[in-house]
């Protein structure tokens, strides 16, 4: 993990069109803000986490390859 300082009003840029700027700092919380492409999905860690765990589960029931076979026939 790279560890970063920034101070209100500094940014980072990842991977040339994303960019994180530190907009608020107060006591333990920091506002950020972030501007990515249309096309690149941005969440907040446990909604990813739960997007995740969603879409395994709906891998392991099977429901995702029955749709496939009424699908196809």
């Amino acid at each position: 993990m790279l560890a970063l300082s920034r101070k209100k009003g500094e940014a980072l840029v990842i991977n040339n069109n994303v960019e994180i700027t530190i907009l608020e700092i107060k006591g333990e919380q920091v506002k950020i803000g972030i501007s990515a492409p249309k096309e690149v999905p941005v969440y907040r860690k446990e909604i990813y986490v739960q997007i995740e765990e969603a879409n395994k589960e709906a891998m392991d029931s099977g429901t995702a390859m029955e749709g496939l076979k009424n699908l196809f026939g």
